[in-house]
């Protein structure tokens, strides 16, 4: 098992250089009703199911740098060409370049929302990340769980299960700085008693946090259900008990 945040620091000296960043493309996309997408390359965790995998375990072979203009140019280009409002950063970990992402930030128009899609390692690591991102409110925080609880996210990600700490305290340290967020959760490999448990505990942090997003496995890539094969990790392709294929249960 690994430390993901020396795993960070690892990645982002691939990743990350000076105030550039590594993406592997620029894209409009369907979510949140329309948002322009910069998939970035690298992370911090090697989730099982994760779509971007290749971009995780390969990072020095995949993407091009890109200086903070030139992801805030195309961003804005994306939005303005689709008519959308919303831009963010997904694909791999946004936040293992701080530099680089705050100018990111600094350089998006106050009128477009910035959703920034993380796993909260960093944030959970550092109380001061969250106090930087404070200053822009046209940033909303979507912290995405890997699992219920420590056992699923180390069975998950392959990290020491004190990672999915960090993860709550990323939760708990962006509340506290007034920063917009909440939970999305990967309930897939999770039974809906440990949903409820990790509904309770991410309650006893902030009531804001009630409302958890629900995160399920899609196969967006084929490469994610041959590994989770490999594996022979049990799944479910629907939260809802009832639509449980019985060759998954």
């Amino acid at each position: 098992m690994y430390d993901p945040v020396k795993r960070a620091i690892d990645t982002a000296k691939i990743a990350c250089r000076e105030d550039l960043r590594k993406y592997s493309r620029f894209r409009p996309a369907r979510f949140y009703g329309g948002i322009a997408t910069a998939d970035c390359v690298g992370c911090c965790l090697q989730c099982i199911f994760c779509w971007s995998y290749d971009s995780v375990v390969r990072p020095q072979a995949i993407g091009e740098f890109y200086s903070p203009e030139e992801v805030a140019r195309k961003l804005v280009g994306i939005a303005g060409k689709k008519g959308f409002h919303q831009v963010r950063i997904s694909g791999g970990e946004p936040t293992l370049s701080k530099v680089h992402l705050l100018k990111v930030l600094d350089l998006i128009p106050k009128d477009i929302r910035f959703i920034l899609e993380t796993n909260g390692i960093l944030i959970g690591h550092d109380e001061k990340y969250a106090r930087a991102l404070a200053s822009y409110e046209n940033l909303h925080v979507r912290v995405s769980l890997k699992g219920t609880n420590e056992e699923e996210f180390s069975r998950l990600t392959g990290a020491i299960p004190a990672g999915f700490e960090l993860q709550l305290r990323a939760l708990e340290n962006l509340i506290r700085a007034g920063v917009s967020t909440h939970a999305a959760a990967m309930v897939s490999f999770s039974s809906p008693e440990d949903v409820e448990r990790l509904g309770k505990r991410l309650a006893r942090i902030s009531q804001e946090l009630g409302e958890m997003e629900i995160e399920e496995l899609v196969f967006f890539n084929p490469g994610v259900e041959e590994r989770l094969k490999r594996a022979k990790v049990r799944y479910r392709t629907s939260y809802r008990p009832d639509s449980i294929p019985p060759e998954q249960i």
